[in-house]
C-alpha cells in the first residue's frame, strides 16, 4: 500500500504488523475501538540509523517535518506524590512542561521523566515511545495542532518503524485531553 504521507517502501495497516510492535502497542492496536478504523493506522518500516529528524525527512520525505509528532513522558510532583503522563506535540515544537503540563497535572514541579523511567514504565524503546499502548490510567495530553492534521507520524514503540495515525484518533485514545498551547515554538 502507499503511505498517506511520506515516501516509505514498506507501509501496511498496523493490525497486520503486530509482530513489529512492542507488546503494549500491539495490544492497543488489537483492542482499538476509536471512530477511525484500526486499518487506517499504518505501520511503516524505517531504518533506526535514520532516526535523526534531519536525516529522517531527507530520506522519507520533507513533508514529514510538519506532520511528525513526539510523544514524551513527563513526571509531575506535588508533595510526596508523583504522576507520570505522556504528552504529544508536533516535532517542530517543544512541550510546555513548566506551564501547561504542570498546571494540568496539578503539580508543583514537572519535568521530563528519565529514560529508564520512560522505557521501564511504558515497555517501549527510547526514541520510539508512542501514545498507543500507554499504561492504564496515565493522563495523555495532546496538543490541538496534532489532532487537526489528517495524518501524523509518531513512534511505534520501537526505534525501528513508525506509525501513521489520523490526527483525530489521538483525541480518542484512553485518558486523552486535547489542549491548546501544549506545544510551543
Amino acid at each position: 500500500m502507499r503511505a498517506p504521507i511520506g515516501h516509505f517502501d514498506d507501509a501496511r495497516p498496523a493490525p497486520g504488523c503486530l509482530d513489529e510492535l512492542t507488546g503494549p502497542v500491539a495490544d492497543a492496536v488489537r483492542q482499538w475501538q476509536g471512530s477511525v478504523p484500526a486499518e487506517q493506522i499504518v505501520y511503516v518500516d524505517t531504518d533506526p540509523e535514520w532516526a535523526d529528524t534531519a536525516t529522517f525527512v531527507e530520506h522519507y520525505g520533507q513533508d514529514l517535518l510538519e506532520r511528525s509528532a513526539n510523544c514524551v513522558v513527563v513526571s509531575g510532583k506535588r508533595g510526596g506524590e508523583s504522576t507520570l503522563a505522556a504528552c504529544v506535540v508536533l516535532s517542530t515544537t517543544r512541550v510546555d512542561v513548566n506551564g501547561v503540563v504542570r498546571r494540568r497535572l496539578g503539580a508543583r514541579k514537572a519535568s521530563f521523566a528519565s529514560m529508564d523511567t520512560a522505557t521501564g514504565e511504558t515497555g517501549m524503546e527510547y526514541g520510539g515511545i508512542t501514545p498507543l499502548g500507554l499504561p492504564d490510567g496515565w493522563p495523555l495530553l495532546v496538543d490541538a495542532a496534532v489532532v487537526d492534521l489528517p495524518y501524523v507520524l509518531v513512534g511505534s514503540g520501537r526505534r525501528r518503524g513508525k506509525l501513521l495515525v489520523p490526527g483525530k484518533a489521538f483525541a480518542e485514545l484512553p485518558h486523552a485531553v486535547v489542549l491548546e498551547g501544549l506545544g510551543v515554538s
